[in-house]
């Protein structure tokens, strides 16, 4: 077995296995990669990501696993701390050194655009289709987002304190920069992503203190993250394209 980061090959049954598991046959990949997806009301999203991502993961020849991450409280979402979840929990199942975290509602266009993680923290998705394909603002930094074990730890992971939409991506764009990195992104004709619509969902209205807590990255991010994270494992279960986390993350009001 050749001990590269083999990037180009083919997508095969045999290269698959059940939990959501992709490992290259012919060669041995340099980085373990976890993709975490904090999900939520989104299955035909979820089924459409699945069936395209694993081919695309697989002709990368990636050593990935993929979990998809969902709070059971029928409450105000908080996609960062589903993430931070994601990230502690696949820690525990596989000595994984590059966690990608993915929007189930955008899709890579372009294979050339590695899920690798990079000497800095990476903005995969930075041209999107209904941004006709351009960065909207500079400090943007979401849909898919990639960290090595250490960049993340460094950042503390994502603010559990973001319940319902925006805002977290912004505050985890000024952690990087606090902890003294920068973020790194492919050239736009290769990460052009394309983004699933849907509608708002109830329980995941616009934040109202996002900006707040934006400006004040620098100065929480040491007490609030990963050091801080509360929930409860409600099940693990391992399916066939995915392993699905369920957890109880608490509410807004506690």
């Amino acid at each position: 077995m050749d001990d590269t980061d083999c990037t180009h090959g083919r997508f095969s049954p045999d290269n698959w296995q059940f939990g959501g598991r992709g490992m290259p046959q012919l060669c041995k990949a340099l980085q373990k990669i976890a993709l975490i997806i904090p999900y939520r009301n989104r299955d035909k999203h979820l089924k459409t990501w699945l069936h395209y991502m694993h081919p695309f993961l697989q002709k990368q020849q990636g050593d990935y696993g993929i979990y998809v991450v969902e709070q059971v409280e029928d409450s105000t979402f908080n996609r960062a701390k589903l993430m931070n979840v994601g990230f502690t929990e696949a820690s525990k199942d596989y000595h994984y050194d590059c966690f990608i975290f993915s929007d189930v509602d955008i899709i890579l266009m372009d294979e050339r655009n590695l899920y690798r993680c990079s000497q800095n923290p990476k903005h995969m998705a930075n041209s999107l289709d209904k941004f006709n394909f351009r960065l909207p603002y500079q400090t943007l930094f979401g849909g898919i987002v990639a960290f090595t074990k250490e960049q993340f730890l460094k950042v503390n992971g994502f603010s559990n304190l973001f319940w319902g939409w925006g805002g977290e991506d912004d505050e985890l764009y000024n952690r990087v920069v606090a902890a003294g990195m920068k973020v790194e992104r492919p050239n736009p004709n290769i990460s052009r992503s394309r983004v699933l619509t849907h509608p708002r969902d109830p329980g995941n209205e616009e934040t109202r203190m996002s900006l707040h807590l934006i400006n004040k990255a620098a100065q929480f991010m040491h007490e609030d993250g990963l050091n801080s994270l509360k929930y409860e494992i409600v099940s693990h279960t391992k399916h066939k394209l995915f392993t699905k986390i369920t957890v109880n993350i608490g509410s807004s009001q506690q």
